[in-house]
């Protein structure tokens, strides 16, 4: 192909999939099939990497960030990014009504209402229609440099959506991480033994703090845009009319608008976009009005902080009152004691509440929450359950003041707060509550992915096995674990197969399987890339794990204090014994970006290769290999008697190789 064609092929494949990349995370009507989608942007990268000096800023394989940045710059807004006034009161839209009519002087206007979304401000700047330049509020005049992070965001075009893009176009929304996304983000971090978010607000806030953009990118950002700041563009009449522009651009805009012509109107639509809060994908917190009629906005002008020809109306939170009939305290994987309120279950926003974690002693001490309470309660960020307040009126003088236990409520021993903690711990690692919770974690799939290990096989193992650490599990037998409720000859051997599969994992699985507190997995793999063995890891001082990019003082103290820890060194002299791999493999340094922001599943049998092995060579091209297949999954690496993994990617229209096309990719 000459290098004309394969410019004009490049130039196809680009807009192709960037009209795809719209209907799908814009328009959420996708016309064609993930695997048909994964050809389109496998075939551009291969041009591309043909003929780098093809690739533009703006092409698709340049979404996600490269290494992580220093820190962020400031950059100065074009047009302050001023934020608006807010009300809770019907009244006070009134009157913000009739100070805006006496400043128009009696000339017809009329009112949008939109949905206020619960996100992070930002700013981004396009330039001849490519993204040259994203930002946060900051103080309103200037903000942080998060370009790398924006780019992230798949909602995010690079490019306008036009052939005639603006010399300029500065657009202004919310980042935020949708409902369901939260949720799902908040089981995976407390799988990982990480602190859960507060509410999407604030994960949406960390995430574009981060200073690797390859972390930003693991992160389900989303964002939606309603106005602009600089604009080479012809004024725009109202500002109905500039969201079905920004919409035209490829830009997502809010999913509902309304046009009022009376504050009365206005009240009524209110109303409406109240009770439709829980059918959108974001949270919001009200709504905001604005005058339709742009051209008024110069004559109404603004105050020190907020333009006069807006305001935000917010919804009181969701509230409800119920009582407390215990507060029991539950024993985490980490031996955190976190105290929960039960209640008299109530619906509240959509569900119905039935408990919620008081998180700590100080918590519990500072709203003087007492069994038998009447509390208020609301969902914090519209998702977490959350005690507000006491109704202290209530109180009967029959409430007891609860006190956290001085010994875990599971085994007995001792519980223990450490200096600078809130939470109580129980330090006992053969306690049976986290024996149980390591036991799921070390055989999850994000960690060993040991096969047939579920939830209630461990009950048994711990209970009636004698199972009180992972490196007991391999001395299980076949007939020991066939003799337990509910199991047979062939769930027996699944699982002892299962075990022996695991012992070659690579070496940060056995690392993030371990447990250690504030370690993830990405933790386990950079911490693989820079310790060579098991034994490595356990002498490292904290000096040598802060030197280590991405592991902060708190990671290093607790992966130092864990193999510090009673019976650890023992363990790991177990697991070695018992054959598990506890060194970095050969292949397990990235060699190259092949499968840079690319992630397998492997299955089945391969011809000349374990699945092992496979993965090495992924992870050496930059790639991750998971267990799971989801349709965000690359490509489903599968062999002989590949099951249900197999059958899921077809299903899901996952792209599946096999190992000669797989070969064939890496070049061997």
């Amino acid at each position: 192909m000459s290098t004309t064609d394969t410019r004009k092929r490049i130039e196809e494949l680009r807009s192709e999939l960037n009209r795809h990349n719209f209907l799908y995370y814009i328009k959420a009507a996708p016309e064609i099939s993930d695997r048909d989608y994964d050809a389109l942007y496998a075939e551009l990268e291969e041009l591309e990497a043909g003929h780098p000096e093809l690739i533009t800023p703006d092409s698709p394989t340049q979404r996600v960030g490269g290494a992580p940045i220093d820190g962020f710059s400031q950059i100065t807004h074009t047009v302050p990014m001023m934020s608006l006034a807010n009300t809770y009161s019907p009244d006070e839209l009134l009157e913000f009504d009739t100070r805006t009519r006496k400043l128009m002087e009696d000339r017809a206007f009329t009112y949008a209402l939109e949905p206020k979304i619960d996100g992070v401000a930002v700013s981004l700047r396009y330039e001849n229609g490519i993204l040259a330049l994203g930002s946060t509020r900051g103080d309103g005049r200037k903000g942080d440099d998060i370009t790398s992070n924006i780019k992230t965001i798949k909602s995010v075009p690079l490019k306008l959506a036009t052939s005639q893009p603006p010399d300029i176009l500065e657009v202004r929304g919310e980042v935020y991480i949708p409902s369901e996304a939260f949720r799902l983000l908040n089981e995976q971090r407390e799988l990982e033994g990480q602190e859960p978010f507060a509410n999407p607000r604030n994960a949406a806030a960390g995430s574009l703090k981060l200073l690797d953009p390859r972390t930003v990118a693991e992160r389900p950002l989303d964002a939606v845009f309603y106005a602009v700041g600089e604009t080479s563009e012809e004024p725009f009449a109202t500002h109905e009319e500039l969201t079905s522009c920004l919409s035209g651009l490829g830009l997502k805009t809010v999913p509902r608008l309304w046009v009022c012509d009376s504050m009365g109107e206005v009240l009524e639509a209110l109303n409406e976009l109240k009770d439709l809060r829980h059918a959108f994908d974001f949270e919001i917190d009200g709504g905001v009005i604005k005058v339709n009629e742009r051209e008024f906005y110069g004559q109404l002008g603004s105050t020190a902080k907020s333009p006069r020809w807006a305001i935000a109306y917010k919804y009181e939170p969701e509230r409800t009152e119920t009582v407390i009939k215990a507060i029991t305290v539950q024993v985490g994987r980490t031996g955190a004691l976190t105290p929960v309120a039960e209640f008299e279950p109530v619906p509240l926003a959509g569900s119905t509440i039935s408990r919620a974690t008081l998180h700590n002693a100080d918590e519990i001490e500072r709203k003087d929450i007492r069994i038998g309470d009447t509390v208020v309660i609301e969902k914090a960020g519209e998702v977490i359950p959350a005690v507000v307040s006491v109704n202290v009126a209530a109180r009967k003088g029959i409430e007891k003041v609860f006190v956290m236990p001085q010994a875990c409520p599971i085994c007995g021993e001792r519980a223990t707060r450490r200096e600078g903690e809130a939470a109580y711990r129980c330090e006992n690692l053969q306690c049976p509550a986290q024996i149980k919770r390591w036991i799921r974690h070390f055989a999850s799939r994000g960690a060993m992915d040991i096969e047939g290990l579920g939830n209630v096989l461990v009950d048994q193992l711990v209970d009636s096995c004698g199972v009180k650490d992972p490196a007991d599990l391999y001395d299980l037998k076949q007939e020991d674990v066939a003799a337990l409720d509910r199991m047979a000859v062939k769930s027996a051997k699944n699982l002892i197969d299962g075990l022996e599969a695991s012992k070659g994992r690579d070496f940060w699985r056995l690392i993030f399987g371990l447990g250690i507190r504030h370690v993830g997995a990405r933790s386990a793999q950079t911490l693989e890339d820079a310790f060579e063995d098991i034994d490595a890891l356990a002498s490292a001082s904290n000096d040598q794990l802060t030197g280590i990019q991405d592991i902060g003082p708190i990671v290093a103290e607790s992966i130092a204090h864990w193999f510090r820890g009673p019976g650890s060194s023992e363990l790991i002299r177990r697991l070695k014994a018992q054959g598990i791999n506890t060194r970095r493999l050969k292949s397990a340094a990235p060699s190259g970006d092949l499968f840079a922001g690319k992630t397998f599943v492997l299955t089945g049998t391969l011809p000349s290769m374990t699945r092992d092995e496979a993965g090495g060579k992924i992870r050496a091209q930059g790639g991750k290999v998971t267990s799971s297949v989801s349709k965000k999954t690359s490509f489903v690496l599968a062999g002989s008697e590949a099951g249900s993994k197999l059958a899921k990617a077809e299903k899901l229209g996952v792209r599946v190789i096999d190992e000669a096309q797989f070969l064939a990719m890496i070049g061997e």
